[in-house]
């Protein structure tokens, strides 16, 4: 069985600051990253231990060069580094079995959430699938859709969950911390994140490989709407193929294709990003 995992860091239990997230933090950068491989090491364990002969990591955090890679358990394949076309989603196809979302966090427009964004805080103030607000996961969705392949397991705060919820409806969830503002979180002992995390995989693997689970069942034509914090990043936007003004600081995508709108949400991100946006 093989197994896709796309990983962040936010989501990481202990992680409430973006010292811990940034090479910039020096020492406490190094112990976030310790702390996101424990919590990557324990799904691919887990996974394992449920039956996964393949496992496939992608590094969808920040630079996203975030691991030693001689530390990582299991064997797995690291794909890792910038401007990577599928970004958070790269390596994802329908030859995998499910998808692991761990370490994910809440959406930039969603209830608090320890250090909360939508792919780029300086750059969208929200986003939405047929209408309905959604963070990172929602938007990476649309890739497992494409592929038909179920999202098995996600890890994050309690936000996070709800947020991935709708797409994601026989996921095994753990819950690695509660947000009390965007830089505050009771946090479980990573010890008991880990162990928690380890069950899980294991649990999710073994109903993919029982019952099944379902795809994010989003539905054709599928619309992504995205906000922007200033009017002339929407502007900017609207030079990937693909994203319509529909506002002032507005823009829509859509289709029937739901990896070709990923891919100009992608470009969106990429264009923004240099134009001015982190």
């Amino acid at each position: 069985m093989k197994i896709w995992m796309s990983f962040d860091m936010e989501g990481v239990a202990g992680i409430v600051d973006w010292d811990q997230c940034r090479p910039s933090g020096s020492a406490r950068y190094e112990i976030g990253c310790q702390l996101m491989l424990d919590e990557v090491n324990a799904a691919i364990e887990g996974a394992i231990a449920g039956g996964a002969t393949e496992i496939v990591l992608n590094d969808s955090h920040g630079t996203m060069a975030n691991l030693d890679p001689r530390r990582i358990a299991g064997g797995a394949s690291y794909v890792s580094g910038r401007h990577k076309p599928r970004y958070m989603m790269q390596g994802l196809d329908d030859s995998f079995d499910a998808a692991f979302l761990v370490g994910y966090h809440g959406s930039i427009s969603g209830r608090p959430s320890t250090l909360s964004h939508t792919y780029n805080p300086e750059v969208f103030s929200a986003a939405r699938i047929n209408g309905e607000l959604v963070g990172e996961s929602g938007i990476n969705a649309l890739v497992a859709e494409h592929y038909g392949v179920p999202i098995a397991f996600v890890s994050g705060d309690s936000v996070t969950w709800d947020e991935t919820r709708p797409f994601a409806p026989d996921a095994v969830a753990v819950i690695t911390k509660e947000s009390i503002t965007r830089f505050s979180a009771a946090n479980l002992h990573p010890d008991e994140s880990c162990r928690l995390i380890r069950e899980g995989a294991e649990r999710a693997v073994r109903q993919v490989g029982g019952d099944g689970m379902r795809t994010p069942e989003l539905t054709r034509p599928a619309t992504l709407d995205l906000e922007f914090q200033t009017g002339d990043m929407a502007e900017v936007a609207t030079w990937s193929r693909g994203a319509e003004r529909t506002g002032e600081r507005s823009v829509r995508i859509s289709g029937d294709d739901l990896l070709a709108m990923f891919t100009s949400f992608v470009a969106v991100t990429y264009i923004t990003r240099q134009a001015g946006g982190r």
